[in-house]
């Protein structure tokens, strides 16, 4: 066998046991949990966030949301009340975001018309502007789930670890702003 492919089928194999997280191939892109701590900015209150690969669009826990005519385009309001991770506090803000499109979400309990905002979110050292639907997500565990579309700008999930990243990002953090990441081919919406 090669010396890559060996390298590729051994770091498949460590990666799949929760081994390989350290010993990644330099330029490979990185590694999540299913359950990942973020801070949504400039907010800046830290979250816990499901990783989910069944979702589409991501989601925002968010509570009375209204959407308005501001200067003749569609804008959304919405109120934002989660626990902060990092202090353990309850903290609860009210947001206002152009609507970024509108989306039908299809589930066992039916149909449902959801504004989407852009919102950033840190998620390691790096800034991600993404794409989230609003919904009253109080009686899920998680206040933010991401999905396809936002995991394939993140990188690979392991659905066998939690918390392989700590939000850490400052001023100098790069920013991936929406408009400029590239979507799986086979995102569609």
């Amino acid at each position: 066998m090669k010396k890559g492919l060996v390298t590729a089928l051994a770091l498949s194999l460590l990666s799949t046991s929760g081994l390989a997280m350290a010993k990644q191939p330099q330029g490979a892109k990185n590694v999540y949990g299913w359950v990942e701590k973020t801070t949504l900015e400039p907010w800046g209150v830290e979250l816990k966030t499901k990783l989910d690969s069944g979702a589409l669009t991501s989601s925002l826990h968010a509570t009375d949301v209204e959407v308005f005519d501001k200067d003749g385009d569609n804008w959304v309001r919405f109120k934002v009340k989660v626990k902060d991770e990092a202090t353990g506090k309850i903290v609860s803000k009210t947001f206002e975001k152009p609507r970024y499109r509108k989306v039908l979400i299809r589930g066992a309990g039916g149909e449902e018309r959801r504004p989407v905002v852009l919102m950033k979110l840190c998620v390691g050292d790096t800034l991600y502007e993404e794409q989230f639907t609003l919904n009253d997500r109080s009686d899920m565990i998680y206040p933010v789930l991401l999905g396809r579309r936002t995991l394939s700008h993140l990188g690979y999930l392991d659905v066998t670890e939690t918390f392989l990243h700590s939000p850490d990002c400052d001023e100098n953090s790069p920013v991936k702003l929406d408009k400029d990441q590239e979507d799986d081919k086979d995102i569609n919406d």
